[in-house]
């Protein structure tokens, strides 16, 4: 698929990666249109196509008492929101069939979380909404086996898919990711690279996941060296106050640093 499939998507002709960025979950206006604000400025300084991530769901939680939401579609409403107010597409995750075609209303890209990315029922309605489609590449999957989840997308007629990869299980309670696989999963679809999931350490004891968010840097470098084509980063103004994974988000007031080191290294990497 192209880039420029995305409605409202900018900055397509400059050969950068591109970036899902956001929250891990919208909490409230205030703070997703705070954080889109200053990311929207970054990605138009720098040039990077640009899509707003925030989950207006979150069903995988660790413990009951874990926050998942301010309303379904109170939160979606905030999507929208964000979309026209700063005219950038946005993203969002689905968790149950019927989520898609009301997701689908709100939102540009539906996002198939990496605990359900074999859940045909699941990835086929997200795929016949005619949405771009990002498959979460399962902790437990290989590269190779991510081809037939494209499958899924592209044998309904929509083409309008990708792969994110968010780290492969090492442990009880860590993940690794092996950046052999990204060309692999590059043969079947454009592919991102989730940095900041990468760096959780889930299963704890807590019911807490905790993480690793001091490699964030570590991580992109690698990725955009490795030739991925986008990234995926959850920021927060406040990480360690953030209702869902703050432990391993990067704070809001290091992402310009950081893109701007990234920007650089794409383009030796593109030039080589």
């Amino acid at each position: 698929m192209k880039l420029n499939s995305i409605p409202k998507i900018k900055h397509t002709n400059t050969n950068n990666f591109f970036l899902l960025a956001g929250p891990c979950a919208i909490e409230g206006e205030e703070m997703a249109l705070r954080i889109a604000e200053k990311i929207v400025s970054i990605t138009d300084k720098l040039n990077i196509p640009y899509v707003f991530k925030g989950s207006f769901k979150k069903a995988n939680r660790s413990r009951i008492d874990s926050f998942t939401g301010i309303g379904d579609e109170k939160a979606l409403k905030i999507l929208r929101k964000v979309s026209e107010t700063f005219d950038v597409p946005t993203v969002t995750d689905i968790h149950v069939n019927e989520d898609a075609a009301m997701a689908a209303e709100y939102v540009d890209v539906l996002q198939i979380p990496a605990f359900l990315v074999r859940q045909t029922d699941l990835v086929v309605a997200a795929a016949e909404t005619g949405k771009v489609v990002n498959l979460k590449k399962g902790q437990f999957m290989s590269p190779e086996a991510m081809k037939h989840a494209v499958a899924k997308v592209t044998d309904t007629g929509n083409e309008n898919v990708w792969i994110t990869d968010r780290g492969t299980m090492f442990g009880y309670q860590d993940l690794i990711v092996d950046f052999r696989g990204i060309p692999t999963m590059k043969s079947y679809a454009p592919t991102v690279l989730d940095v900041t999931h990468s760096l959780q350490q889930p299963n704890q004891s807590s019911g807490v996941t905790g993480g690793r968010p001091e490699l964030i840097g570590t991580m992109a470098k690698a990725g955009i060296a490795a030739g991925v084509d986008g990234l995926f980063i959850e920021t927060h103004f406040d990480p360690k106050n953030a209702k869902s994974d703050g432990a391993n988000m990067l704070d809001l007031s290091l992402l310009e640093g950081l893109l701007t080191k990234l920007v650089a290294i794409r383009k030796i990497v593109a030039e080589n």
